[in-house]
């Protein structure tokens, strides 16, 4: 295919992920303050859009507690700085089975399933601009963990999503996935325009070789919005194939806590590290309300 390299790029940064990685760097965010602190900082080095988790701030484990989304929001909302919000619903669907010989009952520990209305009541509560929607089931790196994300499953969220006013940000780790987005557009339980993250390099979806990254990429409708992403080694490298390509940019601690050979990052100074690599190859960064122009979203 032709080269056609996006000129106009924004930066999403992902704060802080549900994974354990608050155990390898003391500049993963915990608590709601600290989460939204980062956000607001890696917002003021040029990240237009923020994609927020939260943890449980005594163990720093993922949760799904609405106060804490709600703290999160609006410690974000009222600083002196404008960023899009994004906020997971990924969570509630981790399945953990019990052991290659007895994979029922389910092990208690880690497994976290929960409806619908559940998975999206804190998108209800805080009405974020964005909220993501993992467009697929898959094994989740190792062991007997699956992502659950069934179609009736996804089909309810993202009507809800769509009725609430909030843009689905389709988290594709595979081509299934962007399959079943279309599928979700077909049905009218996505509307235009359709904002698309490409998840790279994520145990077992979709690999991050170029080969596969673009075949990833031939599978967006051209009319579509992407950005795209790598996680550890690869996620520096990301952002130039991500423009090159003709999509936007996500970094920050969810993905890579690294911004050199072993030199820890901030969220701040991976997204200054993509600023110089988008401005370096002769594109423009683009900040939150150019966004909502182009995504058509409702700020709050």
């Amino acid at each position: 295919m032709p080269l056609a390299m996006n000129r106009d790029v924004f930066i999403t940064c992902a704060v802080t992920g549900a994974g354990d990685t608050v155990s390898r760097s003391s500049h993963v965010p915990i608590t709601p303050k600290q989460i939204a602190e980062s956000a607001i900082d890696a917002a003021k080095a040029g990240a237009a859009v923020v994609h927020c988790h939260v943890r449980d701030p005594e163990t720093g484990s993922a949760s799904r507690r609405n106060d804490l989304y709600r703290e999160v929001t609006d410690r974000i909302r009222s600083a002196d700085v404008d960023v899009v919000l994004n906020l997971t619903a990924g969570m509630g669907g981790d399945l953990i089975f019990g052991d290659v010989e007895s994979p029922l009952p389910l092990n208690p520990k880690g497994t976290d399933m929960a409806g619908a209305t559940e998975r999206v009541s804190h998108v209800a509560e805080c009405l974020p601009e964005i909220c993501t929607l993992d467009c697929g089931t898959m094994n989740f790196n190792l062991g007997d963990y699956v992502m659950t994300n069934t179609p009736a499953m996804l089909r309810a969220m993202a009507k809800k999503m769509t009725d609430l006013g909030v843009r689905p940000e389709i988290e594709a780790f595979d081509t299934g996935h962007l399959w079943f987005a279309k599928q979700l557009a077909e049905e009218g339980l996505i509307e235009d325009p359709v904002l698309i993250q490409l998840c790279m390099g994520i145990p077992w979806g979709a690999p991050d070789d170029l080969n596969t990254f673009m075949a990833m990429v031939n599978n967006v409708p051209q009319s579509w919005t992407f950005s795209a992403f790598s996680i550890g080694r690869n996620a520096m490298a990301y952002p130039a194939a991500a423009v090159l390509a003709g999509g936007n940019v996500r970094v920050g601690l969810e993905d890579n806590l690294f911004v050199g050979k072993g030199q820890l990052a901030t969220n701040a100074e991976l997204v200054e590290k993509a600023v110089q690599v988008v401005e370096g190859m002769g594109a423009r960064i683009i900040g939150p309300e150019d966004v909502r122009k182009k995504l058509k979203l409702t700020k709050r």
